[in-house]
């Protein structure tokens, strides 16, 4: 049974963020922004169709999804890109794949105890929430 990511979670903690949007080439003004911001993420898990609701005073981003399908991912908004993007299971573990114009972009989310972890691929950024 995949593990339940039903809740509100509150960021605890996040490194290497700042770069990350560097590598995705978010222009400096929103960056400094967005590291300024501590989202909190709340789920909503119905078997493998899946919502996550980043949330933040600056800007929200509403992911729905159904686990193993790939769909358009539009990222309008946030890096201002779309992709073709594909959640899936590795055990507890949430991984997604995004296929776009960056190659090798996505994150992984599992959670440990009362924590919720989301790495994001590219410039190993993490989030403790």
């Amino acid at each position: 049974m995949p593990a339940d990511f039903n809740g509100y979670w509150k960021m605890v903690s996040n490194d290497n963020f700042e770069e990350y949007l560097k590598a995705l080439d978010v222009n400096v003004a929103v960056r400094k922004i967005a590291n300024l911001l501590k989202p909190d993420k709340e789920i909503l898990q119905n078997g493998n169709h899946m919502i996550i609701k980043t949330l933040s005073t600056f800007r929200n981003y509403i992911m729905e999804f159904d686990i193993g399908k790939e769909f358009v991912e539009d990222l309008s908004g946030v890096d201002d890109r779309k992709c073709m993007t594909t959640v899936s299971w590795d055990g507890d573990k949430l991984l997604c794949v995004q296929n776009g114009e960056k190659e090798g972009r996505g994150w992984t989310q599992w959670i440990e105890g009362d924590e919720m972890h989301l790495d994001l691929k590219e410039d190993a950024c993490s989030f403790v929430l």
